[in-house]
């Protein structure tokens, strides 16, 4: 071909330019990552939480929600209300839904088998957080958890930090209906034991009520703890919400020396440790929770063995650290 003529030189200038226009316009544009804007997530994870009202368990619902996202997939977060067959008809229908995945903080770790052994039959891997489900006859592929035994532990040694060396009669705030609260009173048994068995200043748990791990019903275990104990110099309360309601029924009673020591490290929580209100927390970290068990479903979504447990330890929290924390007034 003659490129010298200018008439023909016109015509390969201007073909040339309709060419790369062309393909300037059909580059492929890349594909989105997972999770991008727009795109459809590689599935779906179905999340049934204890309860929303505690700020730990919304901090944890988020947390798993964001990190689902970030690594493509969607998140059904719901609350369980603490009602087992409310729970149960949850899990019913994440299995309805064909969810990927399911992560479960248990109502009640005994009566939930049945709807976990469904999903189990239907092939759908279960995951618990925060509160396990160790009970025969269920496929349970990781517990996420705070180190809740080792807390409970933390817990006692701010116990016997507190009350220095008079020692004295304690009072133990409990959520038995919960597997984590269980190992948390466990581990502060321990200690407490130990302490004991030293042969200094003795620590006698002479109550043990339930506090339902919420305000008010602390608030009314704190009061018959008073009145069937007056000489109580602490109390251990198995989470924040039944530690502030443990302290509000302390002032109303002008009992105000009473030390307590709770469990959790939420913000309200953090704050009354700031205001010598109470004394210390094991604090937990459920933001890393949430990360976690989403990683933990992408891991095995490939094939990965994973450990029955990862457990995250808690950290003591006391006023000095609270004095020090920029997320407080």
């Amino acid at each position: 071909m003659n490129t010298s003529h200018p008439k023909t030189q016109l015509r390969f200038i201007l073909l040339a330019g309709a060419l790369g226009f062309f393909a300037a316009c059909t580059k492929p544009t890349p594909p989105a990552g997972p999770g991008a804007t727009g795109g459809e997530p590689r599935g779906t994870i179905g999340v049934s939480l204890l309860t929303l009202d505690n700020p730990f368990f919304k901090v944890l619902g988020d947390s798993v929600r964001a990190e689902a996202s970030k690594r493509g997939y969607k998140a059904l977060v719901v609350s369980g209300d603490k009602d087992v067959a409310k729970q149960s008809n949850q899990i019913k229908d994440f299995i309805v839904k064909k969810v990927s995945a399911i992560v479960l903080s248990p109502c009640d770790s005994k009566s939930i088998i049945p709807v976990i052994q469904e999903a189990n039959a239907a092939g759908i891997p279960v995951f618990t957080v925060d509160i396990p489900c160790n009970e025969p006859g269920v496929d349970i592929v990781t517990q996420v958890a705070t180190d809740n035994f080792s807390g409970g532990k933390e817990a006692a040694t701010a116990m016997i930090e507190a009350l220095g060396d008079g020692g004295g009669e304690i009072a133990v705030l409990h959520f038995k209906q919960v597997e984590s609260c269980i190992l948390r009173v466990n581990g502060f048994r321990e200690v407490i034991d130990a302490h004991n068995a030293s042969g200094k200043s003795k620590i006698e748990i002479v109550a043990e009520l339930e506090s339902g791990g919420a305000k008010d019903i602390g608030f009314k275990a704190m009061e018959d703890a008073l009145q069937a104990n007056p000489n109580l110099r602490g109390v251990f309360a198995i989470n924040d919400p039944a530690a502030l309601g443990a302290r509000a029924a302390l002032e109303k009673a002008g009992k105000t020396r009473v030390l307590i020591v709770g469990f959790d490290g939420q913000p309200e929580g953090r704050q009354a440790i700031k205001d010598g209100k109470i004394y210390a927390d094991p604090i937990q970290f459920p933001n890393k929770m949430g990360v976690q068990v989403v990683d933990a479903i992408i891991r095995h979504s490939k094939g990965e063995t994973l450990p029955t447990q990862l457990l995250i330890p808690t950290s003591l929290y006391r006023q000095a650290d609270a004095l020090q924390d920029p997320e407080l007034n």
